[in-house]
């Protein structure tokens, strides 16, 4: 290697503004299925920023060791910038150069790495200029955005800094409008109308980028969840009426549709969507909601309205109850790591009465790593069901609705935690006055809600009727301190 010794290669490529040194870490996610989404993705969507998504793949790929067809893919990059770059700008390539030069450098091709590296460095001596670019912010903010939730709020400041350098370019307002909602949905319960920036920021993405037919699906599904469906719903039909086969379109259709209460059209969208990507995790875990929604309409026309409640038979319902099976199973094969549909899986396994297959679910979504405070929510709400109802524990059902409580994201799981650890602190003091378990129970909602001085008192009826509780007398001394 002639040049740089490889130390000062190495510390040279940790100064490039690319994918290796954004903290990907997608092998902690599921790499193979995020390379199946990007190949679609450059399959189905209509975009002059595909080399953005040649880039990441290569990133992707590179995972694997398979360098030769890394390169191969920024090669596909560079030729998308080459075809749509008719001005020259040469600030486009310095992602895409900052791959080439780090795949070279773990091939231990040096010299290639470093012809890269100082391709880098020439552009940037040649900008002249502040070293901020738009083009690097906005590609990290589409990278993070296809990587899973817990990158969307970095994804969200690359967006800003992207258009604070460049504010009218409609691929940063497009990816700014589109994080915003996405984090919207977290909180989508809570999400009131006057706290809500996406609406304005859809709106503006389509004025800005008229023939994107997506962003009016999101904005229609944001006025959905505002309570303003009909509305959304004309902009479902002007998106599907501009691109009425794309699968990107047709899975935000579905799920308008299915959340409408049209669930065959929304069963028909999605039909249509998984014969163009039928391994899509997304459309599988859609269907089958749809599907485990048509199931719990027939159980509730028979009067059976609780999820645990009696089972449902008949051949129609069975039928339904499969189809929900298959579909939420086929979704945590192609998308092992998405968290909901894990839940729904097991939540269906139990109303099978597959009890085993639904703890076999639960722990599996529960190892999953990176899991955020939203998911980590919904997963001790549905598993202290399942504890309660199907397992016949209820302290260990307690437990786990004290974990979901715990987490202060004002979900509805929560609020559902809440009722339900009131609902058995309350059976408890009614079946017996002096159930010390009872009493704390609903001391420990207390504390948790900032409730503190009926906390006290709930604590000092625990301790009244179990004096010698460590526990008790030790949630009430921090109680009384934090007076």
């Amino acid at each position: 290697m002639s040049g740089l010794s490889k130390e000062e290669l190495k510390l040279r490529l940790l100064q490039l503004k690319c994918h290796f040194t954004w903290k990907l870490l997608i092998k902690d996610k599921d790499p193979d299925e995020l390379e199946d989404r990007l190949h679609y993705q450059l399959e189905f969507l209509v975009t002059k920023n595909k080399y953005m998504v040649y880039n990441l793949l290569a990133y992707v790929i590179h995972l694997r060791k398979d360098y030769t067809k890394a390169i191969a893919n920024l090669k596909k990059a560079e030729e998308m910038i080459e075809e749509n770059n008719p001005d020259g700008t040469d600030q486009k390539y310095l992602v895409t150069y900052g791959n080439y030069a780090w795949i070279y450098y773990h091939m231990k091709q040096y010299e290639d790495s470093q012809k890269y590296v100082d391709k880098v460095e020439q552009i940037y001596k040649d900008l002249k200029g502040p070293q901020d670019i738009a083009e690097i912010y906005g590609e990290k903010g589409w990278s993070l955005l296809k990587c899973g939730g817990q990158y969307y709020e970095e994804a969200k400041q690359c967006f800003q800094k992207a258009l604070e350098l460049e504010p009218e370019d409609p691929e940063w307002i497009t990816g700014y409008a589109t994080v915003v909602y996405r984090l919207e949905g977290f909180s989508v319960r809570t999400c009131t109308a006057p706290d809500c920036k996406s609406p304005e920021l859809l709106r503006n993405a389509i004025e800005k980028n008229p023939k994107d037919p997506v962003v009016k699906a999101l904005l229609a599904l944001k006025l959905q969840d505002l309570k303003r469906t009909g509305e959304g719903k004309k902009y479902i039909e002007e998106a599907l009426e501009q691109a009425p086969s794309l699968p990107y379109l047709l899975r935000y259709v579905a799920k308008f549709y299915r959340r409408a209460g049209m669930l065959e059209d929304s069963l028909h969208a999605l039909k249509s969507a998984l014969d163009l990507i039928p391994t899509s995790g997304f459309l599988h875990h859609q269907t089958g909601l749809c599907y485990k929604r048509k199931y719990l309409n027939i159980k509730k026309s028979l009067g059976n309205g609780n999820y645990y409640g009696r089972q449902v038979h008949s051949e129609e319902s069975d039928d339904l109850l499969q189809n929900a099976l298959f579909h939420f199973e086929k979704t945590v094969e192609h998308k092992k790591t998405f968290v909901y549909a894990h839940v729904d899986l097991a939540n269906m396994y139990s109303e099978a009465k597959k009890y085993q297959k639904a703890e076999e679910s639960f722990q599996v979504v529960m190892s999953l790593p990176d899991l955020i405070d939203e998911e980590k929510q919904q997963i001790y709400y549905n598993y202290g069901r399942f504890k309660e109802y199907c397992a016949r524990s209820e302290s260990e059902a307690i437990d786990y609705y004290k974990k979901s409580l715990q987490i202060t994201v004002p979900n509805q799981e929560r609020e559902w935690s809440e009722k339900a650890l009131r609902r058995i602190s309350m059976k408890k003091i009614k079946n017996d006055i002096h159930d010390a378990e009872g009493y704390a129970l609903l001391g420990f909602v207390h504390k948790t809600n900032g409730e503190r001085n009926d906390a006290i008192d709930c604590y000092e009826k625990a301790l009244k009727y179990d004096c010698y509780n460590e526990e008790y007398v030790s949630e009430l001394c921090e109680l009384k301190l934090m007076i």
